[in-house]
């Protein structure tokens, strides 16, 4: 860590880390303890919340999938509790829908995994007016498809029956794709 990212912290270097996949987790966190932030780990959507209740942080690592959940739940209290946090969401399902929910109730950056401390310190700090970089590969027709499914997923909001139905596709075909991972 170099002295310049410990001063981009600002005045409160606490940050919480949600994410139900514990060795991730650990390796994240010692990861950004390193950087400098005051790291705040939690496992489910019930402990993010009491996490953001007892003192809201002002970054946060929020993982979209849970067991017991959905991330958003705590990006909407840390939003709440705490209007100027920075909140990434880090998902290993990205998709074009959920990234645009996510930054409607209040994230600051989306990440889909693999992302590393690099990745995500950088979304972390970066300014609002930074721009990303355009994409070195264009996304497969596979992956087009899955966005599209996704999207009109997310609009029936998460109904899979009226999804399948919007869709022309099979109920189970679909259960099937929203389970996997999103192609590359």
């Amino acid at each position: 860590m170099t002295p310049d990212a410990a001063a981009d912290l600002g005045p409160d270097p606490t940050l919480l880390l949600l994410d139900d996949d514990e060795p991730f987790l650990r390796r994240l966190a010692r990861a950004m303890e390193k950087r400098g932030f005051a790291v705040t780990e939690a496992s489910t959507v019930a402990e993010g919340k009491a996490a953001v209740q007892s003192k809201p942080p002002a970054y946060a690592v929020v993982d979209l999938r849970l067991e017991d959940g959905n991330g958003l739940d705590v990006v909407e209290a840390l939003r709440g509790a705490r209007d100027d946090a920075r909140i990434v969401v880090l998902t290993g399902y990205g998709a074009i829908a959920t990234a645009v929910a996510a930054v409607k109730i209040g994230a600051t950056d989306y990440l889909s995994k693999p992302a590393d401390a690099n990745d995500v310190t950088a979304a972390l700090l970066a300014k609002p007016d930074d721009k990303p970089a355009p994409p070195e590969n264009p996304m497969s027709a596979d992956r087009v498809r899955w966005e599209h499914i996704q999207r009109v997923y997310e609009l029936c909001d998460r109904n899979v029956s009226e999804t399948a139905r919007r869709l022309s596709m099979h109920r189970r075909t679909l259960q099937r794709i929203l389970a996997k991972r999103s192609p590359r």
